[in-house]
């Protein structure tokens, strides 16, 4: 049976007229180059997909590398490849078909090199054709490169703290897979069950929210390579998300706000005025960590930061947190506006970093010294000052009023997230319902 790699090599100085009925169902993709990136340390070649007669679907056949990769420059190796991809076209558009026997095409192939014909014009700094090298046809992307390849995709369309979610997680599982499956070298190696068996074992050491995050996060990237056709499917779309136990951080007491104010007033003035931007500015912590002092605007009483849910937001700064703030005007605008050392300041680390240090802080600061529960947190002040709001508001006004002013304040998009958020905070507390039981019971 002839290979791709033979009728290639025939056909690589040959023009052919296209006997592809367009009326018919496109069994092929029209060839790629592959140029890693640029970088002439990889090797570069054409692919394309094919339909697989049995199952239907598009199948990622063997890439095609020829004799591309001996060439040490990138306008050489893209001259070579590009004649390769177009001729490719052209055998695709004849007939050949990766999962039959091909030799009938490849002795027409051959009969047409082999007669006589005139002499073709030469073209300028184009190789010889030759024998192209050795690839077995079970050639697949290793692990490393079908997973860069995903993440490199996702650069563009997710923001800088999701893909840096992702590239952990990636490479969380791809330390397992060494690991427990040494001997899986290529992308198709990996299956349902290899998936649900790592799955398991964050279960096992973590918890199902944990497992669930992995599940998502490993599950969009091999919906890269499926879109792009490295693999057949995203098998993980397939194993099931587990029931978990959702994280609740309970709201403060009065009283208990009051023993963490005075404890931090002469313990930790910095990381009191951070809370107060949670607990009047109805900030999350993630969000005051990207502010800098420039982002404060004391004239209209406004402040502007990266929110979780958009690109900029602004938001008015109540008197309340307006006279907690200290003298901002000498200093440096570029400068964040909280710093472990200092308000105003410099302070170059990721942003997960920051949350996660100003969680330890807190737990360090607070929490140990107060003998405060796991249930309560910094983001604990954020509803506690929300259900307080609602609770007033609903004083004065029927619910849907309140919640209506609520969202401005708050920043919620709809007023169903805003529903369910004071749901899940038990904010909406009935009236005492004593008289209406004794009614029933006399």
């Amino acid at each position: 049976m002839s290979n791709l790699k033979q009728i290639l090599t025939f056909a690589y100085d040959f023009e052919y007229e296209s006997a592809y009925d367009l009326s018919q169902k496109k069994n092929f993709s029209n060839p790629k180059i592959y140029v890693a990136d640029g970088d002439l340390t990889k090797r570069w070649y054409v692919y394309f997909s094919f339909r697989n007669p049995d199952s239907g679907k598009m199948k990622r056949m063997t890439p095609f590398y020829g004799v591309a990769n001996k060439y040490k420059t990138k306008g050489e190796r893209m001259e070579v490849l590009s004649v390769y991809r177009k001729t490719l076209l052209k055998l695709l558009k004849q007939g050949y078909n990766p999962f039959n026997d091909n030799t009938e095409l490849f002795n027409k192939l051959k009969g047409k090199k082999e007669a006589p014909k005139t002499q073709p014009q030469e073209t300028a700094s184009l190789p010889e054709p030759e024998q192209p090298e050795t690839v077995s046809e079970t050639t697949k992307l290793s692990l490393k490169e079908a997973f860069d390849f995903g993440l490199k995709l996702k650069k563009n369309v997710v923001n800088a703290r999701t893909l840096k979610d992702y590239e952990g997680k990636i490479n969380a599982f791809l330390k397992w897979l060494y690991t427990k499956h040494p001997d899986i070298k290529t992308i198709d190696g990996i299956n349902k069950n290899i998936a649900l068996e790592y799955l398991n074992d964050i279960l096992c050491q973590t918890s199902a929210r944990n497992r669930n995050n992995y599940r998502a996060d490993i599950s969009s990237i091999m919906q890269v390579l499926e879109d792009n056709e490295i693999i057949e499917s995203n098998f993980i779309k397939k194993i099931p998300v587990l029931k978990s136990k959702p994280e609740r951080h309970k709201t403060y007491s009065q009283e208990m706000q009051d023993d963490i104010f005075k404890h931090l007033e002469n313990e930790d003035p910095d990381l009191l005025l951070y809370i107060k931007f949670i607990l009047y500015g109805l900030l999350r912590p993630i969000e005051i960590n990207r502010v800098k002092i420039k982002d404060i605007n004391l004239t209209d009483k406004i402040i502007q930061y990266k929110a979780k849910n958009s690109n900029l937001k602004t938001r008015i700064i109540p008197q309340i947190l307006l006279d907690e703030l200290p003298d901002l005007s000498k200093m440096n605008g570029d400068d964040f506006l909280f710093t472990p050392s200092k308000i105003g300041g410099a302070w170059k680390t990721g942003e997960n970093n920051k949350r996660d240090y100003f969680t330890k802080r807190f737990r360090k600061m607070v929490k140990e010294p107060l003998g405060i529960g796991e249930d309560y947190g910094l983001y604990s002040f954020r509803h506690t000052s929300i259900t307080k709001l609602y609770r007033e508001l609903v004083k004065e006004s029927s619910p849907f009023k309140a919640k209506s002013e609520l969202m401005q304040i708050t920043g919620h998009t709809s007023m169903t997230a805003l529903e369910k958020y004071l749901r899940n905070l038990d904010a909406e507390l009935p009236a005492d319902y004593s008289e209406m039981l004794k009614k029933n019971n006399g």
